[in-house]
């Protein structure tokens, strides 16, 4: 009989734990990092602030490739798997990418006219309510930019490793609706498949899945497939709006206020 694998299990929770545990320091630091955003002084103190955040998400994102590239080798290790192979410990995101992404998170800041009618609701807040909306966006833009370095780097050990047939996605209990729906499909990724789908504040592993294994999914797992299948498959285009909901009713551990 193959070995089994799941997406569920004391490897893939220890392993969410950790990415879990380096965003709570991560998060810790970006909001240190807050002090050096001067109200009065915007424009002069953004880019201190930009840089700042760049060597923050540089750091951290090499420690998530580090735990990444030690959970595969574990797996690795677990599957018995022939061959020597070495992890390629996924870079950093350029800094071009990381300061795109937190310019976005602080569009909002910056003083526009409250009569200009493309100005949102959100731009006509006061500037404290704009900073701490913005300081909101910039955690969780460094967390994915941290762990998609992590999923990456385990992506791409299924890519050039010939002992690994394919990847799935590991979802925790209380993930969103999309997470939980996605991690349902079990191992169908393979190697050649680049794209994690992966949104701000996502926590999802990737579980790699080596020759001789046959993946299966874990009990909660198999309980979102149920409620995707009785609920949302017949009903093309609106499938994850009837998911959300059947997991609002059924799911035994629904996001908060999802009731």
């Amino acid at each position: 009989m193959a070995a089994t694998v799941s997406d569920g299990g004391r490897d893939a929770d220890r392993y969410r734990a950790a990415q879990r545990g380096l965003t709570r320091l991560l998060v810790r630091d970006v909001r240190g990092l807050r002090r050096l955003i001067i109200p009065s002084r915007l424009r002069a103190s953004v880019p201190d602030w930009l840089a700042a955040m760049n060597a923050i998400v540089e750091q951290y994102a090499r420690t998530s490739s580090a735990l990444a590239a030690d959970f595969y080798d574990a797996q690795r290790a677990a599957a018995r798997v022939p061959e020597v192979f070495t992890v390629p410990v996924a870079d950093p995101p350029p800094p071009e990418q990381t300061e795109a992404s937190l310019r976005w998170a602080t569009k909002d800041v910056w003083e526009r006219d409250p009569e200009d009618p493309r100005t949102t609701e959100a731009q006509k807040q006061p500037l404290d309510v704009r900073l701490e909306q913005a300081e909101k966006k910039a955690e969780q833009v460094a967390q994915k930019l941290v762990t998609d370095t992590g999923r990456g780097t385990v992506q791409e050990a299924v890519r050039q490793d010939r002992q690994a047939v394919a990847w799935a996605r590991s979802a925790a209990l209380g993930a969103c609706s999309f997470c939980k729906m996605l991690s349902t499909r079990g191992a169908v990724f393979k190697q050649d498949t680049v794209d994690f789908r992966a949104h701000d504040g996502c926590h999802c592993g990737v579980i790699p899945v080596f020759r001789g294994q046959r993946f299966v999914l874990s009990p909660h797992a198999k309980e979102w497939e149920r409620l995707y299948r009785e609920y949302a498959a017949p009903h093309s285009g609106d499938q994850l709006r009837r998911f959300r909901l059947a997991l609002a009713e059924h799911d035994s551990n629904p996001l908060p206020g999802s009731h």
